[in-house]
């Protein structure tokens, strides 16, 4: 993330450009991600919440009730502007392809794909957090049913636009992670 000062002492247009860049490193703080992450979100740059939140998840400790909330408002909030671009965007294709429209709904189609492609990126990325160190981490059942739950909602998003055996694929493995947020739930939860 860069910032840009312009030199404002005069009223002549600026002469010198000061940029402020700022690169997490292994040596940054647990404290520092979340700060990033918490400015990010007020800045409503998801993206970025989302890096700054995944360094944290990726320290294979177990997350606090913040930390754990702000991971998760950062994903939802880079997933949702997708599926709601996916599903406006597919609701065209189906009109453009009721009027015969073909070479609209060919473009349409290509861009529902790239859509679709960044849909995928983002659950594997979660999904992957999620398996490899905020499960295997969790020391609460409060925390493990939050995680299972996460993971069941990441796979139906998957399921949500895949077709065929894939669909039924993340159909599955949501349901098998809504299953184990129930079982925790109930065997973990007071």
């Amino acid at each position: 993330a860069c910032v840009f000062l312009l030199n404002s002492t005069s009223t002549s247009p600026p002469t010198s450009l000061l940029v402020y860049s700022h690169s997490l490193t292994m040596t940054d703080s647990r404290e520092d991600s979340v700060y990033l992450a918490k400015l990010a979100e007020q800045a409503e740059r998801y993206e970025e919440m989302v890096e700054n939140m995944k360094r944290v998840a990726s320290s294979d400790q177990e997350l606090t009730v913040e930390e754990r909330n702000l991971l998760s408002v950062a994903y939802k909030n880079v997933i949702g502007a997708r599926r709601a671009s996916w599903r406006i965007v597919s609701s065209i294709e189906q009109k453009e392809e009721s009027k015969g429209n073909d070479a609209q709904v060919t473009m349409i189609k290509g861009y529902r794909e790239k859509i679709e492609t960044e849909l995928a990126k983002i659950c594997e990325d979660i999904l992957d957090v999620l398996d490899k160190h905020l499960i295997p981490s969790a020391a609460s059942g409060e925390s493990k049913v939050f995680y299972h739950k996460m993971m069941g909602d990441y796979h139906r998003y998957l399921a949500e636009f895949a077709t065929g055996d894939k669909r039924k694929q993340s159909a599955d493995k949501s349901l098998d992670a809504y299953k184990a947020a129930s079982d925790v739930a109930v065997t973990e939860l007071p």
